[in-house]
């Protein structure tokens, strides 16, 4: 057999061959096999910036979105929807409970703009340690 031949034969092979293994994960994500995945997905804010940006979904209801609409237990936050709300204890209160009356785990807040934890400078670093914190 020529060079060219085993190639071809062989990509068609691994073409078909990787499309079949990857049917049994396809249904099993759609939700045909009812089997348990080894691991949980989580949903990042920032996938659906646009729609929080433009005021069609409010921070508070993220949550809520992600599991009735999304089938998703665990979300991710992006600290730029809320920044003025930061330090309002009862905001975040409130943001905590609609994602556990939810069903919904809050596995962490993704940080922008904050400063760089990594500066040299002290007084850079431990200002920007506080903002993060």
């Amino acid at each position: 057999m020529k060079k060219r031949e085993f190639l071809k034969t062989t990509s068609k092979g691994l073409l078909l061959g990787g499309a079949a293994l990857a049917l049994p994960s396809a249904f099993s994500w759609a939700g045909v096999n009812n089997k348990k995945l080894f691991f949980e997905i989580s949903l990042a804010q920032w996938s659906l910036h646009r729609t929080i940006q433009k005021g069609d979904l409010d921070n508070l209801d993220f949550a809520m979105v992600a599991k009735k609409d999304f089938g998703i237990g665990a979300v991710e936050y992006v600290n730029q929807f809320f920044k003025d709300k930061a330090r309002d204890k009862k905001y975040l209160g409130e943001m905590r409970l609609r994602a556990e009356d939810n069903g919904v785990k809050s596995l962490l807040i993704m940080i922008d703009n904050e400063g760089d934890l990594g500066t040299l400078e002290t007084n850079d670093r431990k200002l920007a340690i506080e903002n993060h914190y």
